[in-house]
Parts: structure tokens; sequence; C-alpha cells
């Protein structure tokens, strides 16, 4: 048994760690270095095992490969959630909320109803000045030309619709 593993080190080794550089890219923002690199590894293994042993052992080491990297990262993904890796402090458990105080959009729905002024042309985006305040705000999908008076009609989050008033 000794034996096999030392003549097959190459590709346990790139198989193994491989899988750990998948699944440490699970828990890293974005795709870089360690998600290439673990599958650069699992390929070279493949490469090895077709090399030294032929195609039907290639297949079936990407098999295993594949049911052992999914395997592996739902349990690692089950532990975030409700194992001991939920303890850890590599994850986040603070939340921002309103109870707490966070405001994610200033609440512009005071300016409902109110006139101002478009200091830039709206197509359909643009500047408005309501109530001395300038505010970046949208029309209705008509052109509105610089120095027309304006009327906010809605607030949606931190869009302000407005249209121009005759």
């Amino acid at each position: 048994m000794i034996e096999f593993f030392t003549a097959n080190l190459p590709i346990v080794l790139c198989f193994v760690i491989g899988v750990g550089l998948l699944v440490a890219e699970v828990f890293m923002p974005g795709f870089g270095v360690a998600g290439i690199s673990g599958i650069v590894l699992e390929v070279i293994s493949i490469v090895l095992t077709y090399g030294k042993y032929g195609g039907l052992a290639a297949l079936g080491l990407t098999v295993v490969i594949l049911a052992v990297i999914g395997i592996t990262i739902s349990v690692s993904l089950r532990s975030v959630t409700k194992g001991r890796l939920s303890k850890s402090p590599i994850i986040l458990k603070d939340r921002e909320t309103t109870a707490e105080g966070y405001i994610a959009t200033a609440d512009m729905d005071v300016f409902t109803g109110k006139e101002g002024e478009s200091t830039t042309v709206l197509r359909p985006s643009g500047m408005a000045e309501v109530d001395g305040i300038r505010l970046n705000v949208v029309s209705e999908g008509e052109y509105i030309p610089k120095g027309t008076k304006v009327r906010v009609i809605r607030v949606d989050g931190a869009r302000v619709v407005v249209r121009s008033i005759q």
C-alpha cells in the first residue's frame, strides 16, 4: 500500500492540494489565485493519471474529483452555517439593520409633491434644485430642458421621479 502512494505521490498531492485550494476559494471573494491554482492542480492530476494508467483511469479520476469537490464544498458550507466553522471569526455575523440605526439611503420622501427647477437637461436623468437642495432626479421618460419648473411626483428609494409643470 505504501508503494502505491509513493509511486503516485505527485497525483495524490495535486489532487489533495487542488481540492483544498478550491474549498479555500469558496470562502474568498472573487475568483482568484486559489481557485485557478486548484483547477490547474486537478487538471495536472488527471493528465498524470492519463499518462501513467490510460484514459479510463483518467476518466474515473475526473468523476472522483468532481464528487469529492462537491461533497467537500457542501460539507464546508454546512459547517459555515451550522457547524464549528460558524463560530469562527472568519464568518461575518454583524448586521446593519435599521433597528441598530443604519440607514441604507437617505429618506427622500419629504420631497414628494414639492416643486423645483431643473438645473441640467433631464433626458431622462439629471439634476434639479428642490427647496434649495440639488438632487439627482429622473423624469418620467420625457425630455425636460434646463430651467424648467418640475414637481416631484414620487420617490422610489433613492430615485426621485419628477414631472414638468406646464
